[in-house]
């Protein structure tokens, strides 16, 4: 990405990650790529905001140079310490050793432990700010989103907000802000951003942007630290967090499966039919050749969510097991949910699953439906009522 200017005084020097395909190791798929973006603002003070993933340090600090001398940097603010944002840092640090690095408490403690940072640190908290000349920065700790240490800054004179990974998506683009990208994938990415990072802190999301509203910030951009930047419309992704951190969804169905001998296929299908009989969207993944991010991504925005395994070892199939404790972990707000499975001899899929979606706070409003060997016409009409009637509770909510 070439350094360009957000607002005026302020340049953003990051860098686009094309050829990334997952995060945080192999547990998020970014099938578009990323961008770490890194911040710099010029007055009479001069601070960078953020850095970049390590392996891009040398792109990083040419870009800056375009901007301004790295010797001239008096202030290096970390909003996140996750090394995708600091791994540059200390590269960064000796070209500007005379900087103060300016963090939460808690980031200053993960800086120590990542990089054994003896820099010079300004501790701040929520309502502290910074003085660069004619522009100040404001600081609002934001903790546990997604990190114990985050924080965003907030430029009033340009009404900026630099939140690092809240409102961000992973997306590589050439063209930065939210304006020059077909929006339809930007809120597709930024939803499943959303849906995989910050899911489990959706009430912390509520009360931070209740805080944000009471204090009045007037916020016409907002330049996260992945993805685009929101210059034409950030209130379109504000009001897009209140909805998820709500657990607002419309009256749709997903269907998650696996099969062995195609018993438990037929019962999905007949699921989805089921739902489509009532004209509520559903939609069918078959878990060994889906990803189950795309399918958290697509269960953010529907409100119920049906899944069936076949029985192996007393238990649910092997592949079906990464979704659900993925869920455990996020507890997806506002849901409901059946189960459906086949089995041979004996059964425990079903069970497995029951405990699985109990656990994740997702709300089993229907018995479950078994088949042995495999579902007769009787099951099939089964599993048939068991989507319609998902499909009518919901369509009332």
């Amino acid at each position: 990405m070439a350094t360009f200017q957000v607002v005026p005084d302020v340049h953003a020097v990051g860098v686009v990650d094309w050829d990334i395909r997952y995060f945080h190791g192999p547990t998020y798929s970014t099938h578009r790529g990323t961008s770490y973006n890194s911040y710099v603002i010029v007055d009479d003070k001069v601070a960078v905001v953020d850095t970049v993933y390590q392996p891009f340090t040398e792109e990083f600090v040419e870009n800056l140079r375009q901007v301004t001398d790295p010797a001239n940097i008096d202030y290096v603010v970390v909003n996140h310490i996750e090394p995708d944002h600091s791994g540059a840092l200390p590269a960064l640090m000796e070209l500007c050793p005379q900087a103060t690095v300016v963090c939460t408490d808690k980031a200053r403690q993960g800086l120590l432990a990542y990089f054994n940072g003896q820099w010079d640190y300004q501790v701040v908290k929520t309502g502290d700010s910074l003085s660069l000349g004619k522009l100040t920065l404001q600081f609002i700790e934001a903790p546990m989103l997604h990190w114990p240490d985050s924080m965003f800054t907030y430029v009033p004179e340009r009404k900026l907000l630099l939140p690092n990974d809240a409102f961000g998506q992973h997306y590589a683009s050439s063209m930065p802000f939210d304006d020059q990208n077909d929006m339809e994938i930007v809120m597709a990415e930024a939803a499943k951003y959303y849906a995989n990072i910050l899911g489990p802190f959706s009430r912390l999301v509520t009360k931070k942007l209740e805080e944000i509203t009471a204090m009045k910030l007037e916020i016409e951009t907002i330049a996260p630290s992945h993805g685009v930047i929101w210059r034409n419309d950030p209130g379109k992704i504000i009001e897009a967090y209140a909805r998820w951190a709500a657990g607002e969804a419309r009256p749709r169905m997903v269907v998650v499966y696996d099969t062995m001998w195609g018993s438990t296929e037929k019962m999905a299908r007949a699921v989805v039919a089921g739902a489509a009989s009532r004209d509520v969207s559903a939609r069918l993944f078959k878990a060994s050749i889906s990803d189950r991010n795309d399918i958290i991504a697509e269960l953010l925005d529907a409100r119920a969510l049906v899944v069936g395994s076949s029985t192996i070892n007393n238990d649910m199939l092997p592949v079906i097991t990464p979704l659900l404790e993925e869920l455990k972990g996020l507890k997806p707000v506002n849901k409901v949910g059946a189960v459906f499975g086949s089995h041979g001899w004996r059964g425990g899929a079903v069970e497995g699953v029951e405990k699985y979606l109990e656990q994740a706070g997702i709300e089993l409003v229907k018995p479950a439906v078994k088949a042995q060997w495999a579902p007769g016409e009787d099951i099939l009409e089964q599993c048939h009522q068991l989507g319609a009637e998902i499909a009518d509770s919901i369509k009332d909510d």
